[in-house]
């Protein structure tokens, strides 16, 4: 599906020089590809490679730029934060679709349900509807929010309305 974890673990298996890898939706349909060898550089013909590669191997829907890992500051790219063993597991599955991210999302928050709500191609957004059985807090909704993240492609955003 051209999630984060798996599109990384591909291009560490493509790239086993690189030592330090980040893919990060830039904005919509764009991704960027943070890398850096044991130097902590990004050697121009590494660069090119990885470019080429990401437009051949990964997530199709996505336009890729590549960039030297240090950049990462400078375009304010959030830090990668703990996800769930079960989120990873599902992330990196080949064949995840949009029942197995429903299906990891209901069982990682039991007091609801998950469902789609709609798709804005045009804009990359994903709409979540979370049916509660009691008030969700802002903090779960949070972590609902980040472990979608991790579970849609990479160049897509998504937003979750709890009811």
């Amino acid at each position: 599906m051209g999630t984060r974890l798996l599109s990384e673990q591909f291009v560490r298996n493509r790239f086993p020089r690189l030592n330090y890898i980040r893919i990060h939706t830039a904005s919509k349909h764009k991704a960027t590809i943070y890398a850096w060898d044991e130097n902590l550089q990004l050697p121009e013909k590494d660069a090119q490679n990885l470019q080429l590669y990401a437009n051949g191997y990964l997530y199709p829907y996505a336009c890729y730029q590549v960039k030297a890992y240090h950049q990462i500051v400078d375009d304010k790219v959030p830090l990668i934060q703990e996800v769930p063993e079960a989120i990873i597991k599902a992330a990196k599955r080949r064949d995840l679709n949009q029942f197995g991210i429903l299906e990891a999302m209901n069982r990682l928050f039991p007091n609801g349900r998950m469902s789609f709500a709609k798709y804005d191609a045009a804009e990359g957004l994903i709409y979540f509807d979370f049916h509660a059985i009691r008030l969700v807090s802002e903090r779960d909704k949070e972590r609902m929010y980040h472990c979608l993240n991790e579970l849609i492609p990479l160049g897509s955003y998504c937003e979750i309305t709890c009811h």
